[in-house]
């Protein structure tokens, strides 16, 4: 079969999209209060305009608690009005919009939001200094109703998609990881009980939107650590989520933010330009430990690939390809491998209007030299240093 043409439009569930190329939730550090700003509408804006088919906003916490620092948006009726400033300003450059729904758990900073953060059993933030406390099961369905609350405040807002946060082990993905999970009750123990929190979420944001919007989910294949969530597993979990027909979609990913975050991303660590940014005594941990928790890798094209592949050959679920996206070989590649959208993060970073340059000239090639010294970036706004530098 001939593979589709990645800049043709393309159905997502009930939406259609003007081509099959996703801007990833990338944390913007652009909601000081916790609310829609200019300044956040501009980093949406800038790649709508520059061609992709849809911006994923990043990260609308479902609960105060579940945010990263205190700063992070979270959904409710007082964000409405500036999320629709934000969802008609992606829509006026002729993307669709979506909201990346989600809950940090253990990667929440309890110290910034004044409560504590949630894991399925107790252990350390070692970014906070805090300790992680036991979700009850009172925690997980007050958690898992709130995903629904905030989809529908997603609809409200004029979004045309909501994607899901099963990955990174925050709160949903925790409860997934063996080493995080060390639950007797029916939250853990046998993957069908770690993956109960997954499955409940997606059902429940299902039964709150129907399909008014597009539903997608972010699931890792693999935590990157020992012991943790792996890709034999992510297929059987990808397996139930089909089964279920809750998604329309599933962006794969990897990596812990809480314990192994360059894993996702590969390309050099900046452990300097961290600890730069980060508040004592934090600043004094990065320098001191930084090199073990942010572990370098090298980088690759597509790099999520091998996989991603195992994913595909088990589900016919359409998926999206998320890791080193970042040229038209690539997009054919991942086309021809049987997956339906592509997703870009840090390339749009230096170059929002990247795609209409690709579209424009096949040969094109990003810029970006995956130095990752956009990630310490989030505390004081996201963006590409390297263009600032020119």
């Amino acid at each position: 079969m001939t593979s589709p043409d990645v800049l043709a439009p393309a159905s997502l569930g009930p939406i259609t999209l003007r081509n099959r190329i996703i801007k990833s939730a990338t944390f913007e550090g652009k909601t000081p209060d916790a609310l829609v700003t200019d300044e956040l509408i501009e980093f949406h804006r800038r790649p709508s305009a520059g061609g992709v088919g849809m911006s994923t906003v990043a990260y609308c916490a479902v609960a105060p608690e579940g945010r990263t620092e205190r700063g992070q948006l979270w959904m409710r009726d007082e964000a409405v009005p500036g999320l629709r400033r934000l969802t008609d300003a992606i829509h006026a450059e002729g993307a669709a919009a979506s909201a990346q729904l989600g809950h940090a758990g253990p990667v929440a900073n309890g110290k910034s939001n004044g409560l504590p953060a949630l894991a399925p059993s107790p252990s350390f933030n070692p970014m906070s200094m805090r300790r992680i406390h036991t979700a009850t099961v009172a925690d997980i369905e007050r958690i898992t109703a709130a995903h629904g609350t905030a989809a529908k405040i997603a609809v409200e807002s004029g979004f045309d998609a909501v994607e899901i946060h099963f990955g990174h082990n925050y709160f949903a993905s925790s409860f997934l990881s063996p080493k995080l999970n060390h639950r007797k009750d029916a939250y853990g123990g046998s993957l069908e009980n770690r993956a109960r929190v997954v499955l409940e979420t997606a059902r429940t944001v299902r039964e709150a939107v129907g399909g008014r919007v597009a539903i997608l989910a972010k699931l890792n294949m693999d935590d990157g650590v020992p012991g943790g969530f792996r890709v034999d597993e992510a297929i059987q979990v990808a397996k139930w989520l089909e089964a279920d027909g809750s998604l329309d979609a599933l962006e794969l990913t990897m990596g812990s933010s809480l314990l192994n975050p360059m894993y996702l991303f590969k390309g050099d660590a900046p452990i300097k330009e961290f600890a730069a940014v980060m508040p004592q005594p934090a600043r004094l941990g990065v320098k001191l430990i930084g090199k073990k928790f942010l572990r370098a890798y090298p980088y690759q094209p597509l790099f999520m690939l091998d996989q991603a592949r195992q994913v595909r050959a088990a589900v016919n679920l359409p998926l999206v390809l998320l890791g080193g996206v970042t040229d038209r070989d690539g997009m054919d590649t991942a086309m021809a491998e049987g997956f339906e959208f592509v997703a870009m993060a840090r390339a749009l970073l230096m170059e929002p209007d990247l795609v209409n340059r690709i579209a424009a000239d096949a040969r094109t090639q990003s810029r970006c030299t995956h130095c990752n010294q956009c990630m310490p970036t989030i505390f004081t706004g996201a963006r590409c240093v390297l263009v600032e530098r020119r």
